[in-house]
């Protein structure tokens, strides 16, 4: 079952010109949410990984089905003043603007091995502020994984000429 035509097209959304391609009809479809995870274990079985941080929000689906998978503990990344406790925190460039992620201070151990996960990537700003979240804490980026990429937004190529590993089950050329 290809991946690839369960994820619906949303034309204009959220503005005019943005094709906005939507995971949820994948995760509605039983059959095919179950492929995409068992895919995305099949390819870090093996590797060792100690932590998997989730990039709000749907991150927060994958990610702690894949850590159970793995024998490993969740991280997730969350917006500015989501999270109680201390955090650290990291500001990145949005194409409309500023925005702040989150995690708590601690939960990557210096010298941790860490898989970092989101549903898509686009302009790789968002996966390059959780990158620099765990690097802050001392961890290690072993890879990002995504269900979809959108290279034509420059995202994989932006993180890969930094030295990072991205891994994604499919990809949609255009806008």
């Amino acid at each position: 079952m290809p991946i690839k035509s369960l994820i619906r097209t949303i034309t204009n959304f959220p503005r005019t010109g943005v094709m906005f391609r939507d995971i949820t009809s994948l995760l509605k479809d039983g059959k095919g949410f179950r492929v995409t995870i068992h895919e995305m274990i099949n390819h870090y079985t093996g590797v060792p990984v100690d932590k998997v941080v989730g990039i709000e929000a749907r991150g927060f689906i994958l990610g702690p089905v894949l850590a159970y998978a793995l024998g490993v503990g969740f991280v997730p990344v969350r917006k500015k003043g989501k999270l109680p406790g201390d955090t650290i925190e990291h500001e990145y460039e949005l194409e409309y603007g500023i925005d702040t992620v989150e995690m708590h201070s601690g939960d990557i151990a210096p010298d941790e091995d860490v898989l970092i996960v989101d549903d898509l990537l686009a302009t790789g700003g968002t996966a390059e502020a959780a990158i620099r979240l765990v690097e802050k804490s001392g961890g290690n980026i072993l890879e990002c994984c995504f269900i979809v990429d959108l290279p034509d937004l420059g995202g994989r190529e932006r993180l890969e000429l930094q030295g990072y590993k991205i891994f994604s089950l499919c990809s949609f050329e255009g806008d």
